[in-house]
C-alpha cells in the first residue's frame, strides 16, 4: 500500500515538473526587468517559471533571442526591433506593446537650454534610431535645424544650422547616463535615468507619450504562439501591470495599452 502511495506521488510530482514551462526573458533593469518580476508569480500559478535575465546594453538581447538563447526580450520599441531586423538579418516579431518611457535630455551644470554656452558637448546615442530622435528633439528645442524637422531617420549629415556651434557626441546608450557630468547636455533614456536615480521630471528637453516608442515583448516567428509566450503577453497586459507601472513609477513611466 505505501509503495503505492509513493509510487503515486512520484508520478505526480513527475507530471507537476512536466507541465512546468520555463520561459527565459532578456531585460534591462529598470522597468523591465522589474516588471517581469512583478508578473512572476502570476505565471507561476499558470505553470510557467518565468527566468528574467538582465542586460545593461541594447543589442545582446536581440542577438540572444535570435540565437534562441532567450524565449523572448523585452526592452524595445517598433522603430530600434525594425532597424536591428533589417540590418541584423534577423526577423524578431513584437507580441504585445507594455510601456512608454520618457526620452530625455539632462545636465547637471545648467537648470535651462538658455544657459548652454558656445560650443557646449551634447550627447546622443549612437545608434541610428536613437541619434534621429535625439537630433529631432534638439530641433524642435531650436537648438539645431535639420533638412527635415521631424525626420526620425536624420544623421549629423543633416544638421543644416548649428548657430551656436555646439560639439555633438555620439555615446552608446548605456553610457549616457554615467556621461551626464562629464558633458553639458546628455540624452538619456528612461530607464537608464530611473537606473541612475536621475529624477526624470528634472530633464530640460523632453518627449512624453508617443505611441511609436511604446515598449514591446518580443519573440521569434518559430515560438510568438507558444503557450509561455501568449501567457506572459497576457500577464504584462494585464490591470494588475498597469495599476503597478502607475503606483511605482509615479508617472515617469506610463502604460502602453
Amino acid at each position: 500500500m505505501k509503495k503505492t502511495v509513493i509510487a503515486g506521488l512520484l508520478t505526480l510530482l513527475a507530471f507537476s515538473a512536466a507541465a512546468n514551462e520555463t520561459l527565459v526573458v532578456g531585460a534591462t533593469p529598470v522597468p523591465h526587468a522589474e516588471i517581469l518580476e512583478f508578473v512572476k508569480p502570476t505565471l507561476a500559478k499558470e505553470g510557467v517559471d518565468l527566468q528574467v535575465k538582465v542586460f545593461n546594453d541594447f543589442i545582446q538581447p536581440n542577438q540572444q533571442l535570435a540565437e534562441k538563447n532567450l524565449d523572448a526580450n523585452y526592452y524595445q520599441y517598433r522603430p530600434f526591433l525594425d532597424d536591428y531586423n533589417k540590418n541584423r538579418h534577423t526577423n524578431l516579431v513584437p507580441v504585445v506593446g507594455v510601456h512608454i518611457e520618457p526620452f530625455g535630455a539632462y545636465s547637471t551644470k545648467y537648470k535651462s537650454l538658455s544657459e548652454l554656452p558656445e560650443g557646449a558637448t551634447i550627447a546622443i546615442p549612437n545608434d541610428p534610431v536613437n541619434t534621429g530622435r535625439a537630433l529631432v528633439l534638439l530641433s524642435e528645442a531650436g537648438l539645431i535645424t535639420l533638412k527635415h524637422a521631424d525626420d526620425p531617420q536624420s544623421t549629423q549629415k543633416d544638421i543644416t544650422g548649428n548657430p551656436h556651434h555646439f560639439r555633438i557626441r555620439p555615446l552608446e546608450g548605456a553610457m549616457l547616463a554615467r556621461a551626464v557630468s562629464q558633458v553639458d547636455l546628455a540624452f538619456i533614456f528612461a530607464n537608464y535615468a530611473l537606473e541612475a536615480g536621475i529624477d526624470t521630471d528634472k530633464a530640460l528637453i523632453v518627449e512624453k507619450g508617443k505611441s511609436l516608442y511604446i515598449e514591446y515583448l518580443v519573440a521569434r516567428p518559430d515560438n510568438i504562439n507558444d503557450p509561455g509566450i501568449q501567457k506572459l503577453a497576457k500577464a504584462l497586459n494585464s490591470d494588475a501591470v498597469r495599476q503597478f507601472i502607475l503606483t511605482k513609477y509615479q508617472g515617469k513611466i506610463a502604460p502602453g495599452f
